[in-house]
């Protein structure tokens, strides 16, 4: 992933350096930075018209994202089609823009003019890309969207609709929760074990610390073999990992996947993290169009 600042505005975007090497294609994935939006802090590029937030202020972000992506110009911007996201493996092809926000976690299109972009603030995006087949997709996927197979449906509707030959795909895992970060409970494990055989290497356990526990251990004796109660574990899913292994499963090849960005929930001066800023903060998109010829 490389970045990209706008001096005018500070606007900063990310963009895939695989994606990047696509003349046709325009991409990016946005950061908090360079909007005009103060309820986060600063001036921040939310893109998601949260309760917080005002509208106006949600669309002006939106153009300025589409001046930087270089998909708006003096006479009109390109359509932008974004979703009502449920946390799905629902997936949209679309070839303009519908009348209301289509209900979805996904969306696919081969139509040029057209920005196609989901949401997320933790969330992991994934842009698909076909060089042959001039086709796109972008996908939002949490841990329910995943358990759902999201990216591995995603790359069959690619398939099914455009042709596409999975080993052409390239695909790019934008900013989101990492392994480091990401505590679930033990029913999400569970539910990944009754779906996939490689559940157990996508979960590690932590135990948490203890100072005072540390400190005083002969407080904490217990007539329990070894001799002291055992301290609580903390549970984390690598959801970057999970949609990996999904790819490769669909046929993408491994060189072709991009999955290098970083922690949004680590980094909040840089991302929209719903955990980190419990669950008022703004959203972030991924967005990508073809360009006409």
């Amino acid at each position: 992933m490389v970045n990209k600042n706008v001096t005018s505005n500070k606007l900063q975007l990310f963009y895939s350096e695989k994606l990047g090497k696509l003349s046709w294609l325009a991409h990016g994935f946005s950061t908090r930075r360079g909007g005009v939006s103060r309820v986060y802090g600063g001036h921040a590029l939310n893109l998601g018209f949260t309760r917080q937030d005002s509208r106006k202020s949600v669309e002006r972000n939106r153009e300025l994202l589409l001046a930087e992506l270089g998909v708006a110009n003096t006479r009109k911007n390109w359509p932008l089609v974004s979703l009502r996201q449920i946390h799905s493996d629902l997936i949209h092809r679309v070839d303009h823009l519908p009348e209301e926000p289509l209900a979805a976690d996904g969306l696919i299109t081969d139509t040029p003019g057209l920005v196609i972009a989901v949401q997320t603030a933790d969330c992991l995006p994934i842009i698909l890309a076909d060089p042959k087949r001039r086709a796109v997709g972008v996908f939002h996927a949490g841990w329910r969207g995943t358990a759902k197979r999201i990216i591995e449906k995603g790359v069959g509707e690619m398939r099914m609709h455009f042709k596409c030959d999975p080993r052409n795909l390239v695909a790019v895992i934008g900013p989101g929760i990492q392994k480091c970060c990401y505590d679930v409970g033990e029913e999400i494990r569970t539910n990944f074990e009754s779906q996939f055989a490689y559940a157990a290497s996508l979960f590690h356990e932590v135990k948490e610390s203890d100072p005072v526990r540390e400190k005083y251990p002969l407080l904490f004796l217990t007539a329990r073999a070894p001799g002291h109660s055992e301290l609580p574990v903390k549970l984390f899913l690598d959801l970057v990992a999970a949609n990996r292994r999904q790819l490769l499963d669909a046929g993408v090849l491994v060189k072709n996947i991009d999955a290098t960005a970083a922690c949004t929930a680590c980094h909040t001066d840089q991302y929209f993290s719903y955990r980190a800023e419990n669950g008022i903060t703004g959203r972030m998109m991924a967005a990508a169009a073809i360009k006409p010829e």
